[in-house]
C-alpha cells in the first residue's frame, strides 16, 4: 500500500509512505543539486590519463569544503571518500584510488553534496583521452534512456513508465539494464521512498504526484545485466566484464512535467554531446 505524506512530517524512510515536497524542498533541492553539478563541472578537467581518481575525490572533497557543503557519502555505512569512481566494466560505488587513469577508459563520477540539509545528487560519465566506439555508443545510449526516463516523469504517470522507457531504449540498441541498483527518493534524506526502477511495465508501480523528488540513474550494460559486487563490499561489476555507463539527475515532480535539480551550468553533462559540438 503507498501513503503519500507532507515531507516535513518525515524523518525517517519508511515502505511504502512516500515524501511530497512544497516550494522549501524545491528550492532547497534547487541550490544542492547547482552546487553538485558545478562541482562535476569543475572535475572535467582533472579526468585525463595519469591522473588517480584520487586526486579527484581530493578535488571534489576541497570543492565540498569551500562551497560549506559536505559529501553525502563521507562515512555513509563506513564507506571513507567523498564520491564514486566507476571506470569501464565497474558499474557503480568505484571507490577512488591512486592508480592512475589510463587514455581510453570511460569513467562514472557519482557525486552527492548536502546543502544546508538537502542532498544534490548526480553522476555523469567522463572519456579519458580517445575512447573507442563502442564506448562512445554506450555513452549516447545511456544519456538518451535518462532523457527517454526524464520524459516520462509527469503527473498521471508512474514509476514503471519511466523504466519502461528506459529500457526500451537500451535494449532496442541491444544492449542490457542494470537490475540490481535503482534510483531512489531523497531530498533531506540521501535515500528515501520510492525505488525508481530503470525497466518495468507502463502503467505499473507508484504513481507520480506533484511534489515527489527523486533521482533517475540508469546503468546500462554493453553485454548482459548482471553484476556481482567485490570483496571490498562495494565496487559493482559486470559479471561478463563488458563495459557498463550511468548517468544521474536529480528531479522534482511539478503541475506540468518535472524539473531537473542537476542542470550543468556549462552545458557539460553530456560528453558525447560536448565532443559533437
Amino acid at each position: 500500500m503507498i501513503t503519500f505524506v507532507d515531507a516535513p512530517a518525515k524523518a525517517r524512510r519508511t515502505p511504502g509512505v512516500i515524501p511530497l515536497h512544497g516550494s522549501e524542498g524545491f528550492e532547497g533541492m534547487r541550490k544542492a543539486g547547482a552546487l553538485t553539478a558545478q562541482a562535476l563541472d569543475i572535475l572535467t578537467e582533472y579526468v585525463e590519463p595519469g591522473v588517480p581518481t584520487a586526486t579527484i575525490d581530493k578535488v571534489a572533497y576541497e570543492f565540498a569544503r569551500d562551497h560549506g557543503a559536505v559529501p553525502a557519502t563521507i562515512f555513509y555505512k563506513g564507506y571513507r571518500h567523498s564520491l564514486c569512481t566507476s571506470i569501464n566494466h565497474v558499474v557503480c560505488h568505484g571507490i577512488p584510488d591512486e592508480r592512475p587513469l589510463r587514455d581510453g577508459d570511460i569513467v562514472n563520477i557519482d557525486l552527492t553534496l548536502v546543502v544546508d540539509g538537502w542532498h544534490g545528487d548526480s553522476s555523469r560519465m567522463y572519456p579519458v583521452g580517445e575512447i573507442s566506439r563502442k564506448a562512445e555508443r554506450l555513452i549516447e545510449i545511456t544519456y538518451a534512456s535518462l532523457e527517454a526516463g526524464i520524459a516520462a516523469a509527469r503527473p498521471g504517470n508512474t514509476t514503471g513508465d519511466i523504466g519502461a522507457a528506459i529500457q526500451a531504449i537500451a535494449e532496442g540498441e541491444r544492449m542490457s539494464v542494470v537490475r540490481d541498483f535503482v534510483g531512489h527518493g531523497l531530498g533531506k534524506l540521501f535515500h528515501d521512498e520510492p525505488n525508481i526502477m530503470h525497466f518495468g511495465t507502463p502503467g505499473s508501480g507508484v504513481p507520480l504526484k506533484p511534489g515527489m523528488i527523486f533521482t533517475i540513474e540508469p546503468m546500462i550494460n554493453l553485454g548482459r545485466p548482471h553484476v556481482k559486487i567485490l570483496s571490498d563490499g562495494w565496487t559493482a561489476v559486470t559479471r561478463d566484464r563488458t563495459l557498463s555507463a550511468q548517468c544521474e539527475h536529480s528531479i522534482g515532480i511539478t503541475e506540468t512535467g518535472c524539473e531537473i535539480f542537476t542542470l550543468s551550468p556549462g552545458g557539460l553533462f553530456n560528453p558525447m554531446a560536448v565532443r559533437a559540438a
